[in-house]
C-alpha cells in the first residue's frame, strides 16, 4: 500500500479518512473506556476505504497491476488478522471489500490466487475462533462447577453433619438476613433431652445417635419451613420461631414436646418421667435482635424446667413471674 517499490504518491483521501478515524477511535477509547466499539460496522467501514484506496491507486501504477494487488490484499489481510484475529466475522468484513475490488480491477487468471490468498487466513482464524470458543466455554464449564463445589462446601459448614440442622455457624448466618429482612417478632426455644448422658451411657453411642436423628427430625416436622432449627449442643437444640405470636410460641413448643413424646424411644433411666425420650424446652422472646440476651433467658427457663420435671415446657415470662 505504500511501499516504496512504487514511485506514486501513496497519500490518497480514503488513506488519510483511515489515519484520522483511527486516530479518533483510539482517543474515544481513552476518553470513553466504558463504551463499547460496534466491531462489524467498523471493519466495514475499515474495508471500504482499503478498498477505495486501492481503486484510486492502482490505475498509477506503471509496473504490472497485478503486483500491486497481491501485495495490497496481503497487506489489508496481514492489518486485519492483527486486528481482528478474535473476531472471524469482522475480520471478513474489512477484506472482502479489498478482495472484490482486487477481483474487479485484475486479470481474471489470476482470481484463484487472490481468492486463495483470502481464504486461507479466513480458515486459519476461523479455526482459532472455534478453538478459543471450546476453550472459553470450558473455562466458563469450569468455573461454574468450582463456583458450585465451593457452595456446597459453604452449606455444609453451616450444617451438623449428623442431624442436618444447622450448627452455630450456620444459625449465625440465617439470623444476619433474617434481621435485615424481618423485623417482626421472634421467639427462641431451647430444647434439652432428657437424661442424654445416660441414655449414652446405657445405649452406646451408636443409639444415642439415631435418637439425635429421630430427635431432630421430630423437631424439623414439628415447625414451619421458615423457622430455623439449630443444633446447639450435643444433645441441646435451638428453634428460632420467626414472625410468631406469644401464644403461637407456646403451642409450637408444645406440639414439639408431644412429638418427641410419641416417638416412643426407649429409655429405662429417664423412669422419674417417662419409659422413653423425653424433652424439656425453654421459652424466650427475641427483643431488639439481641439473640444473646434471648438465648440466656431461654436457658434459665430451661432449666428450671428441668428442676420442676423434665418433660416440660417454661416461658421466660413465667419464670420472671414465680
Amino acid at each position: 500500500m505504500l511501499s516504496p517499490v512504487y514511485h506514486v504518491a501513496a497519500i490518497t483521501l480514503p488513506l488519510a479518512l483511515i489515519t484520522l478515524t483511527s486516530s479518533g477511535l483510539l482517543l474515544g477509547h481513552w476518553a470513553w473506556t466504558e463504551k463499547k466499539i460496534n466491531l462489524p460496522v467498523i471493519s466495514v467501514l475499515f474495508g471500504c476505504l482499503w478498498a477505495w484506496h486501492v481503486a484510486i491507486k492502482s490505475p498509477l501504477m506503471h509496473q504490472p497491476q497485478f503486483n500491486y494487488l497481491v501485495i495490497a490484499l496481503l497487506s489489508v489481510l496481514f492489518v486485519g488478522a492483527i486486528a481482528f484475529s478474535n473476531n472471524i466475522i469482522a475480520f471478513t468484513f474489512h477484506s472482502l471489500p479489498v478482495l472484490i475490488t482486487c477481483l474487479v480491477l485484475g486479470d481474471g487468471d489470476q482470481w484463484l490466487r487472490m481468492v486463495y490468498c483470502f481464504a486461507l487466513p479466513v480458515i486459519g482464524i476461523a479455526i482459532q475462533s472455534v478453538i478459543q470458543k471450546r476453550n472459553d466455554n470450558f473455562a466458563q464449564g469450569l468455573m461454574y462447577k468450582l463456583l458450585e463445589e465451593r457452595q456446597t462446601l459453604t452449606d455444609l459448614s453451616m450444617l451438623d453433619p449428623l442431624t442436618g440442622l444447622y450448627n452455630r455457624r450456620g444459625l449465625q448466618n440465617r439470623l444476619e438476613t433474617l434481621m435485615t429482612l424481618d423485623t417482626s417478632d421472634h421467639y427462641v426455644l431451647l430444647l434439652d433431652i432428657d437424661h442424654f448422658k445416660a441414655y449414652n451411657d446405657h445405649y452406646g453411642h451408636m443409639m444415642g445417635d439415631q435418637a439425635l436423628i429421630q430427635v431432630s427430625a421430630a423437631i424439623r416436622n414439628a415447625v414451619r419451613s421458615r423457622d430455623i432449627v439449630t443444633r446447639f449442643g450435643g444433645e441441646e437444640f435451638m428453634v428460632l420461631l420467626t414472625s410468631a405470636t406469644a401464644e403461637g410460641a407456646i403451642q409450637t413448643a408444645e406440639r414439639i414436646r408431644q412429638r418427641v413424646y410419641d416417638l416412643k424411644i426407649p429409655h429405662m433411666f429417664n423412669h422419674s418421667v417417662a419409659t422413653n425420650v423425653t424433652v424439656s424446652i425453654g421459652l424466650a422472646p427475641l427483643v431488639d435482635e439481641d439473640i444473646e440476651t434471648a438465648l440466656s433467658l431461654a436457658d434459665k427457663a430451661l432449666y428450671e424446667a428441668k428442676h420442676l420435671g423434665r418433660n416440660n415446657i417454661l416461658t421466660s415470662a413465667a419464670l420472671e413471674d414465680a
